[in-house]
């Protein structure tokens, strides 16, 4: 695990040594001395698995408000996400920003998105497998969705509204607007 790229000062873009031979492979995708030194010092609590078997499948944009905040460490098993990691730290430098980083299964690559984020992914591949390790509970009362969609956040997705699989949640959830107004800045 090596440090690719630091966004926003917070969000890790991370890539894990592959070592291959006649047999096959095998890759170390957490240390937690690395990752303390790298700056999550909040323990992982849960591991979770999501599967999408279409291409163009949304999920997202989600986070979890304080006191129940999370961070996430993502990475894909099988196929290709967009991941999407949106800045809603409150006076942050880059308050609403947002960054965009192909994780695949070939690449090896992991995005840290740290607490005070929004995430979401859309799939690039059939069949795709997500892994990510969460640093808090599940909270749902502290559970909130923005519209993954939404222009003032200004996301490039590589696929329409027309043509994305989304959940119910997803697809009517509320613009960045009604967030900012129930946590002002």
């Amino acid at each position: 695990m090596e440090l690719v790229a630091r966004h926003f000062g917070a969000v890790l873009e991370l890539q894990t040594k592959l070592m291959a031979d006649n047999r096959g492979s095998f890759q170390v995708v957490f240390n937690q001395d690395l990752a303390t030194e790298l700056g999550m010092t909040d323990p992982f609590v849960q591991d979770n698995h999501s599967t999408s078997a279409s291409t163009g499948t949304v999920r997202g944009l989600h986070l979890q408000v304080k006191p129940s905040a999370q961070g996430k460490l993502v990475r894909v098993s099988r196929g290709a996400i967009l991941d999407v990691a949106v800045d809603l730290r409150p006076g942050s430098a880059t308050h609403l920003q947002h960054v965009a980083v192909e994780l695949s299964a070939d690449n090896r690559k992991q995005l840290f998105v740290p607490r005070g984020f929004a995430h979401g992914f859309c799939t690039l591949a059939p069949d795709t497998e997500v892994l990510y390790k969460v640093d808090g509970d599940w909270d749902p009362d502290a559970e909130r969705t923005i519209r993954w969609d939404d222009p003032a956040v200004g996301i490039d997705w590589p696929v329409s509204a027309a043509d994305a699989t989304l959940s119910d949640k997803d697809r009517n959830g509320p613009p960045l607007s009604d967030f900012l107004s129930e946590f002002p800045t």
